[in-house]
């Protein structure tokens, strides 16, 4: 039976944001994603970055593959666009998961977007929302763990992640577009 995915079912939702003097116009996080040098990527919420690198699926769809610890858990992720444009990035993964008790997936989706503030800053926001799976949910049962109890911790681990990378993601951001507007001089 394939993994599915259960969308009625939240294991953890956090959302951030950071302000960055850059006009929303120079702005590029498809760009920013598929670009991201592994080095970039590390200093972005450090140590728990571990890689990071771009490629497409098989029909050509932008996939940016993240490998990170959240909390003790290392997620490989596998981030398939679903929304790739300068303004707003919606990026979901079937994630694989490597806990203390084991492996399991879980699917995570990850939202990158930025609204305009004035003409010369806007807002970014880095929102990741996580889903169980039917593989997560037996894997908690046959662990002993309560769905209330890994939520909790997924939030907690999760939302101190996200707290931490964002306004780092949103400076790199910020740097993309003004070595772009340099560049384009």
């Amino acid at each position: 039976m394939p993994d599915e995915i259960l969308r009625d079912k939240m294991l953890s939702n956090s959302a951030f944001s950071h302000i960055i003097r850059v006009p929303i116009e120079k702005v590029n996080i498809a760009d920013w994603l598929a670009y991201l040098p592994e080095a970039e990527y590390l200093r972005c919420c450090p140590p728990d970055h571990i890689s990071c690198g771009y490629t497409t699926t098989e029909g050509g769809t932008p996939m940016s593959i993240n490998v990170e610890m959240i909390g003790k858990t290392l997620m490989i992720q596998h981030y398939v666009a679903e929304t790739f444009t300068p303004p707003l990035c919606r990026m979901v993964s079937t994630s694989d998961a490597f806990t203390p008790n084991g492996r399991t997936r879980v699917q995570v989706i990850w939202t990158l977007s930025v609204k305009r503030i004035d003409a010369q800053s806007c807002e970014y926001t880095n929102s990741v929302i996580a889903h169980p799976t039917t593989d997560f949910m037996d894997f908690i049962g046959r662990n002993g763990i309560s769905f209330e109890d890994a939520a909790a911790g997924r939030q907690r681990d999760g939302g101190d992640h996200n707290r931490r990378e964002t306004p780092l993601f949103a400076e790199s951001i910020a740097r993309a577009a003004l070595r772009s507007q340099k560049l384009a001089s």
